[in-house]
């Protein structure tokens, strides 16, 4: 089994510092104010800084976490209407490279993470209101509040690699 959330990354995140006792409310607080976030860390920036150590640039960080919340609240949708709960992993990079993420105009990247987070935001309040569980192929069962906290701690880890580009 896949190693996830807390027992990857560590309790807090060893690089971040997210906290992972973070109730699934406030996780799903803190990605509806996801998007004004990024706003305030990257105003007045091209989105085209980078940092030696990362394959990413500052839009592309943008691009990733907005892919990532849409890809899982279409999956929580999907179990929802459907009963689907089988879900595939994903590559990162392969969807990075796929896109183009160090060629996206940060502004349509901003634009576009405003509409991920708020949808993201309605399919998770529905999710953690059924109960909704996922049994994802590479981690095992992903309770709705698991996914909410693995996307929350992306969001947040995202920001810091952004921050350190930045500095």
């Amino acid at each position: 089994m896949e190693l996830w959330g807390a027992r990857l990354y560590g309790d807090p995140c060893r690089q971040c510092e997210f906290d992972w006792s973070l109730s699934p409310d406030d996780a799903v607080a803190l990605v509806r104010d996801l998007p004004a976030r990024y706003e305030r860390l990257v105003e007045g920036r091209r989105g085209d800084e980078g940092h030696p150590d990362l394959a990413w640039n500052v839009a592309a960080y943008v691009s990733h976490v907005t892919d990532n919340l849409r890809n899982w609240a279409e999956r929580l949708v999907g179990a929802r209407l459907t009963d689907v709960r089988s879900v595939p992993g994903y590559d990162a990079d392969l969807l990075a490279r796929a896109r183009s993420y160090n060629e996206i105009s940060l502004a349509g990247a901003l634009w576009s993470l405003r509409g991920a987070a708020e949808a993201w935001t309605e399919s998770m309040s529905l999710a953690l209101e059924d109960g909704t569980v996922l049994e994802h192929a590479g981690r095992g069962p992903q309770r709705a509040e698991d996914v909410a906290r693995n996307n929350a701690h992306d969001a947040v880890h995202h920001a810091w690699d952004i921050q350190r580009i930045l500095a």
